[in-house]
């Protein structure tokens, strides 16, 4: 799904990502297609309940509360963001996100 030096050696980071970008709405079809289809394989690797975004929450052991929190954090930064009129990407946001919230 990406080949970016970002995510060497970091097999979650970039499954991770694509959570956040999922949980605003932001995820692209292709992603979408591509996750449904390794589902299984994520869940027998990281648990969950069958759905990949459960196996990603499952890994990270995300509070069920964490949907909401980043919708919230994602509102806000795009207020920021307007404010200072700047485009936040979605996909600048999800790093964001991750690297001060989820990455290890």
């Amino acid at each position: 799904m990406a080949t970016n030096p970002r995510y060497d050696g970091k097999p979650l980071l970039r499954l991770l990502e694509l959570y956040v970008l999922w949980v605003i709405g932001e995820l692209s079809q292709d992603d979408q297609v591509k996750l449904n289809a390794i589902a299984p394989k994520l869940q027998t690797i990281y648990g969950g309940a069958g759905q990949w975004h459960e196996a990603i929450a499952a890994a990270a052991r995300m509070p069920s509360e964490m949907p909401d929190v980043i919708r919230d954090m994602w509102a806000r930064n795009l207020e920021i963001a307007r404010a200072n009129g700047v485009t936040l990407l979605p996909q600048k946001f999800a790093e964001m996100f991750v690297d001060e919230n989820l990455a290890a």
